[in-house]
């Protein structure tokens, strides 16, 4: 892993290897805290670019009130803090981590008037579920873990404490010999991944898991977008586990996944067991659209 020199914390830059918190640190205890996972890319101008980050910084104040943490800077400064880090960092592309935390004070399960603290860093990141998985596709397991249920957390915030489960559930599946997981809802729908949003195609229709107990991906809403641009019907509807194994496609989306195609569930092939045609078409425009070749879509692109 290549990482940056520096880490921004709480408006300054700190040496990579100096940025050090307390042990009291209560996130660290308790895990109330808010973080995002954002992207930035070579574009095909040499240019770099981060990905959507006016909107990951929207979902980490939306996370952070959730959570009761007001964040000690405005959304401006955190966009410009994001941006001067990976400036700062000196790669062209790679992978971006700000964290809402609170700093050390009083402990127990009621923190009074701990700090709340921010951080970014940055580091070089390749494909998440790996570069062959991107072009043949994975196999995915679904887990005995069941994905939070809407009022025994708050699904909607990208707390730290929630992904203790999806842990869980990767673990599982990896020591099963499986590249991801697949969580259900507490009804016995699909949900997610460990920490993807999930899209299935049959006839030639995408359909996705509507936003009851999963996270609002921002991959998810990007790929929606592509697929309603190119006449491709988009429906967000619940669907069971032997309906995905029906499937003609399906895939994964993420910041850090990208667009990871499926080609095997519990032990089923999807399809012909490699990605298909809606799944290819979809993960082409994108990475088009991440490096800035497609107009439509510079909206997107925050460059640097």
């Amino acid at each position: 892993m290549e990482k940056s020199k520096y880490i921004w914390m709480d408006g300054k830059f700190v040496e990579w290897g100096k940025a050090n918190v307390h042990i009291l640190t209560h996130t660290l205890h308790y895990g109330l805290g808010v973080f995002e996972g954002i992207r930035c890319y070579t574009c095909a101008d040499g240019r770099s670019a981060i990905f959507r980050l006016r909107e990951h910084t929207d979902r980490l104040f939306d996370s952070a009130l959730i959570a009761e943490m007001e964040i000690p800077f405005s959304r401006d400064e955190i966009n410009g803090a994001i941006a001067g880090t990976m400036k700062k960092s000196g790669l062209k592309d790679g992978y971006l981590r700000p964290i809402v935390y609170l700093g050390h004070g009083s402990m127990g399960l009621f923190p009074k008037n701990n700090p709340v603290r921010v951080a970014i860093a940055a580091w070089s990141w390749g494909a998440y579920l790996g570069e062959e998985g991107l072009k043949k596709g994975i196999r995915v397991k679904v887990s005995s873990y069941t994905r939070h249920h809407v009022n025994s957390s708050m699904t909607k915030a990208k707390l730290v404490g929630n992904y203790v489960n999806s842990i869980f559930a990767k673990r599982e599946v990896v020591t099963a010999g499986y590249d991801e997981a697949v969580l259900l809802d507490t009804d016995g729908f699909v949900a997610e991944g460990s920490g993807e949003n999930i899209f299935m195609v049959k006839d030639g229709a995408l359909k996705t898991t509507p936003l009851t107990s999963v996270l609002k991906g921002i991959t998810r809403d990007s790929v929606m977008r592509i697929a309603r641009d190119n006449a491709l019907e988009v429906r967000e509807e619940r669907f069971t586990r032997d309906e995905l194994y029906t499937a003609d496609e399906a895939f994964f989306t993420g910041t850090a996944a990208e667009i990871t195609p499926i080609r095997e569930v519990d032990g089923r092939k999807i399809g012909q067991g490699r990605p298909g045609p809606v799944t290819k078409k979809i993960q082409s425009v994108f990475f088009d659209a991440v490096k800035g070749k497609v107009k439509n879509y510079e909206g997107w692109l925050w460059y640097l």
